[in-house]
């Protein structure tokens, strides 16, 4: 099997770390200052996938592996890891917890069998972890954390009863926040922060009470304030100017008037 192509992408990867010859921008890059990169490619990939673009997500993935085969590189020269021992690892990871496919030749389960499987196989590699929820449940976006810290933590019977109760939560939690925010204007940074966190996730338990997923409530809200922001900025083009030139009353009536659309 020869990939050509994904070769030459390495050695044009590998030329931009060419400690005489690269690039600047890519030279300075290290594992930490490439991290934003990284998980901004995956959130445009997501993007394209939702979107129903093959074009755009051929596009984004191939950002996805520039950002793979970067970290890659600077782990080889670092002497660490390289794009074939990555993929040797994963190779080896991926034949051991699926045995139904690759020992076993065992075609009749169900993707809930392989899924326990893959649980069981995991446990026995790596070994029971020492708590039920640790900080392998902060690897995602906060509000899919927190979505998911949830969902653990009610298997072990530490959990609200139903939505009522939540929502009885985030109403305490909102005053708490408003507590910090006295009339007088003065308040700590640090407690807001605090408080405005104890709220966030509250409300993401009051999603997951109520089937939703919180992280895709938010996205779709921020999907909703795009277009009617962008409407918005239609119409003042329309009237001969400018955003920054707009009264905040007036940007303010034509939101409404979008929201009625």
């Amino acid at each position: 099997m020869s990939h050509p192509e994904l070769e030459r992408c390495i050695e044009v990867i590998k030329a931009l770390r060419h400690p005489k010859t690269g690039c600047p921008w890519d030279l300075e890059q290290t594992h930490e200052t490439l991290l934003k990169y990284l998980i901004e490619e995956a959130y445009e990939f997501v993007e394209a996938v939702e979107n129903g673009d093959p074009k755009h997500m051929e596009e984004e993935i191939g950002d996805v592996l520039f950002q793979v085969i970067l970290h890659t590189t600077i782990g080889e020269e670092k002497k660490a890891f390289s794009l074939e021992s990555a993929a040797k690892n994963l190779a080896d990871k991926l034949v051991r917890r699926h045995p139904h496919v690759f020992t076993q030749k065992d075609m009749k389960l169900t993707s809930d069998e392989v899924l326990e499987n893959w649980a069981k196989i995991k446990v026995t590699e790596k070994g029971e972890r020492k708590y039920t929820i640790d900080e392998k449940y902060l690897h995602a976006p906060a509000l899919e954390s927190a979505f998911k810290i949830g969902k653990k933590s009610t298997t072990v019977n530490f959990d609200w009863q139903d939505h009522q109760q939540v929502m009885m939560k985030v109403e305490e939690e909102w005053q708490e926040v408003k507590e910090e925010l006295p009339p007088t204007g003065q308040y700590n940074k640090e407690r807001v922060k605090e408080e405005i966190g104890d709220l966030l996730f509250s409300v993401a338990q009051l999603a997951r009470h109520l089937d939703l997923n919180p992280e895709e409530c938010l996205r779709d809200a921020n999907k909703k304030f795009i277009k009617r922001f962008q409407k918005v900025e239609d119409m003042v083009k329309a009237s001969g100017r400018k955003l920054e030139d707009t009264p905040q009353e007036e940007l303010e009536d034509y939101w409404v008037k979008v929201k009625k659309v």
